[in-house]
């Protein structure tokens, strides 16, 4: 073979196909290769490189696959992380809706409170303002109570002096004339309106 050059490649037995086959088809089954890298090692007719070729696309598709899945757990754990930093903004976001509300609650009842009290206020001070103005009205009135009898007494009072001036005269014309005595009961009483001579007399 030195001297001529002379190279020997030696078919594969049908046994040999056969289990190269099968290996092929385990591998499809086991989705450790694709169909067009079946379809290389197929071709190729040297056993020994058929079956180099077959570990080295076996070796290919897992560095692909475990890629992809390495990816798709990276991407699910970015979504996973948005999705949990989405919901806490929502929670955050709810939450402080929450508060606002409260705080908006709180200041409507606070609001309602002032107005309330003074609406009280209000009206305390006029029924404070209706009462002074009835008890002025009830002095006053008692007031003109207290005049009036007083200025009562004082007519009465100037009516009997003015009487008894009267009967003073006239004791004195009869005592001077001798005229006979006069009854002044009768005529006191019906001048009087019902009083007699005895409340003139000095006390």
């Amino acid at each position: 073979m030195h001297d001529f050059g002379i190279f020997l490649e030696l078919a594969p037995d049908e046994e040999e196909k056969q289990l190269l086959e099968n290996n092929i088809q385990m591998a499809i089954t086991q989705k450790q290769i694709e169909l067009e890298d079946a379809i290389d090692v197929r071709e190729i007719k040297n056993l020994k490189l058929a079956n180099q070729l077959l570990k080295l696309r076996r070796k290919q598709k897992f560095a692909r696959d475990r890629q992809i899945q390495m990816e798709n757990i990276q991407a699910q754990t970015q979504s996973n992380t948005q999705a949990a930093q989405a919901a806490a903004a929502a929670d955050m976001q709810k939450q402080q809706g929450i508060a606002q509300s409260k705080v908006q609650i709180a200041e409507a009842q606070t609001q309602f409170d002032i107005q309330k009290l003074e609406r009280e206020a209000a009206i305390k001070k006029e029924l404070m303002e209706f009462e002074f103005q009835l008890n002025m009205q009830l002095k006053t009135a008692e007031a003109d109570v207290i005049k009036n009898k007083e200025k009562y007494k004082e007519d009465r009072k100037d009516e009997r002096t003015k009487i008894q001036a009267s009967q003073q005269s006239e004791l004195i014309d009869q005592r001077k004339s001798g005229a006979p005595p006069k009854n002044f009961e009768s005529a006191g009483f019906d001048n009087l309106g019902g009083f007699g001579l005895e409340q003139f007399e000095p006390r």
